[in-house]
């Protein structure tokens, strides 16, 4: 059976996203696997590195136990592993022919600029699956009744509306097809790819709508056409494909992942993209 990928800190923002997983998985009928990566402490001796890793181990244990009575058909299992969190989580993917990747942070915080800022980044371009990535304040509780998928005029954006698509069909969600151009002249042919994008999602018996709006920061617009909806999901690609992005990710992706607080689904192009299909 497949098995979605929790990345853990144990933070507040980890523990949402580990929620969020779950209802995921129920809906998936999969597993999840939880992973706290242990780094090398330079500052620390063996004993305590020993010692961490004992807490650590105690605290997956605890994890697994509270949450598996809420695993409907799957099971939970953890992992301590070493290494880089990025290499260690994308790794992990392959092996658990993982349909998703979920990781979550503790917003505005101090550890917010380790863990959303490097961490998160570095996930993101060392997986090969879409990653989702949870602030804390999300209520979890709550489905995913809007997902948003933005369109501009280039060759990667139309990737994004299959796993798009899938997770609305899980959640029996609404599609807002949102075209952004800052370009008159990009009008017409960003008509044609919402065209398109609707005719996916109607074959899928997705409901949706459709919108254009011109941008000067498409960051910026994206996110506040997100929040003026109260949005549950945004989902977007790295702008590159995986190799590119394994080097580094597009400055909008970057702006959005950081800044966005609501749940962002981040997609490769060319990404394996999960499906429903039970395993």
């Amino acid at each position: 059976m497949r098995s979605i990928i929790v990345g853990t800190d144990f933070s507040e923002g980890s523990y949402v996203a580990l929620e969020l997983a779950i209802d995921i998985a129920n809906r998936m009928e999969c597993d999840i696997e939880v992973i706290w990566v242990k780094r090398q402490k330079r500052l620390m001796d063996d004993e305590q590195v020993s010692m961490l890793s004992k807490l650590a181990e105690e605290k997956l244990i605890s994890l697994c136990n509270k949450y598996q009575p809420n695993m409907k058909y799957g099971k939970m299992r953890w992992e301590i592993c070493e290494g880089k969190v990025g290499n260690v989580l994308s790794r992990h993917a392959i092996h658990s022919n993982a349909p998703l990747i979920v990781i979550g942070t503790n917003g505005a915080s101090g550890f917010e600029k380790y863990w959303m800022g490097s961490t998160a980044v570095r996930i993101v371009q060392e997986a090969t699956v879409p990653v989702m990535t949870i602030r804390q304040g999300f209520n979890f509780h709550k489905d995913l009744e809007r997902i948003v998928v933005p369109l501009r005029v280039n060759l990667n954006s139309r990737q994004k509306v299959p796993p798009a698509a899938e997770i609305a069909r899980l959640f029996n969600s609404e599609v807002h097809l949102l075209g952004l151009f800052d370009d008159e002249a990009q009008t017409n042919e960003l008509q044609i790819y919402l065209m398109q994008a609707a005719e996916l999602l109607g074959k899928q018996g997705v409901r949706f709508t459709s919108s254009m709006r011109k941008y000067s920061n498409y960051g910026d617009a994206l996110l506040g056409y997100a929040e003026s909806i109260n949005a549950d999901l945004v989902v977007i690609n790295t702008e590159q494909d995986r190799m590119l992005a394994q080097l580094f990710l597009g400055t909008n992706a970057q702006q959005i992942v950081h800044n966005a607080q609501l749940p962002v689904l981040c997609v490769h192009p060319n990404d394996k993209i999960f499906t429903l299909t039970k395993s």
